[in-house]
């Protein structure tokens, strides 16, 4: 018992760590036992064609994780018996890829074990096997999770946090979560393979204090005219894409720390990662350190986030389709 109130000085962090304890690996090894090697072969045979998928996924599982919990709420579609709009429409997720990779997967283990494999072990295995079949870190993804019945849009605006966070808003929103500063400069670590929308971060070009032409002074002037010169060439451009790591986007490195400390992040939220001491001084041991480290320490924090407020044992239901509620 001592250790278990060691972990949850708070009532609310108990009720995190309990709620999921009914995870375990190879919760499938009876009733799906090839269910890992199909998610897995999938991903093997289709990610190296289109490696930046590999983002897109486990940008999903992010999103899925910080609203309501890893319960696969993100791939509901709107349907007359919801009666709401679903979080896939929510502002933060109209750039979300993958869910026909994802309706593949589940197509694949429903012929094997129909009715047993949930949506939101699926986003998660597919998450991890996408990074670590383009060369990135591998993490423990214990499974058992069920998939969520409610998806409102409007949970999206107030539980992901967005490119334009400060510091204190990114912090509230990862404490909500069960989540700390290292966690928090670690999960972003995964940008060093994404991309991004000019209109994610635009206003640091064009309109940072509400007049036209002013810039952001925390973005390095020489990146912020780059930008501007050969990217986001105006305010309104909704569809041109930028690497989040420019030269290194395709490999998951350090680079992306080594920009932040250089001013060249490219959200308001990835530069608001060094206007902390905290957070600063752990990017500085990050890039100091060595990618094995960062591997370890990035492992660690994609297992915590795997685990928030999951459903387990009768919670929620085994999606047939991961896009419908069964009926």
């Amino acid at each position: 018992m001592a250790t278990f109130v060691y972990l949850c000085p708070l009532i609310l962090m108990c009720i995190l760590v309990s709620s999921n304890a009914q995870l375990q690996q190879n919760f499938y090894a009876k009733s799906c036992p090839k269910a890992e090697k199909i998610i897995l072969d999938y991903v093997h045979k289709h990610i190296p064609n289109a490696p930046s998928l590999a983002a897109a996924l486990i940008r999903m599982h992010f999103h899925d994780c910080f609203v309501r919990g890893c319960d696969a709420s993100v791939l509901l579609n709107f349907t007359s018996s919801t009666g709401n709009q679903t979080e896939k429409v929510g502002a933060p997720n109209l750039t979300l890829r993958g869910f026909s990779f994802i309706d593949n997967v589940k197509k694949l283990i429903e012929d094997e074990c129909p009715g047993v494999v949930s949506c939101a072990d699926i986003v998660a295995l597919v998450a991890r096997d996408s990074v670590v079949v383009t060369g990135g870190p591998s993490w423990s993804v214990p499974t058992g999770r069920r998939d969520g019945r409610i998806s409102n849009a409007s949970e999206t605006l107030t539980d992901i946090p967005a490119p334009t966070s400060n510091f204190s808003t990114l912090q509230n929103d990862f404490a909500k979560k069960g989540l700390d500063l290292k966690d928090l400069v670690l999960l972003s670590g995964a940008h060093t393979i994404g991309i991004s929308h000019c209109s994610s971060f635009s206003t640091r070009l064009y309109n940072f204090t509400g007049t036209f032409g002013t810039e952001d002074p925390s973005l390095d002037s020489e990146y912020a005219a780059n930008l501007k010169a050969n990217k986001c060439k105006s305010i309104n451009d909704n569809t041109t894409i930028v690497e989040m790591d420019p030269g290194s986007f395709r490999t998951f490195d350090l680079s992306y720390y080594r920009l932040l400390l250089k001013r060249r992040g490219l959200f308001q939220s990835d530069a608001a990662l060094t206007t902390s001491t905290t957070t600063k001084t752990y990017i500085e041991q990050l890039v100091a350190g060595s990618l094995k480290e960062f591997y370890a320490e990035f492992s660690q924090s994609m297992e915590k986030m795997g685990r928030i407020e999951v459903k387990t044992g009768s919670d929620g239901e085994i999606r047939k389709h991961c896009a419908v509620v069964n009926s």
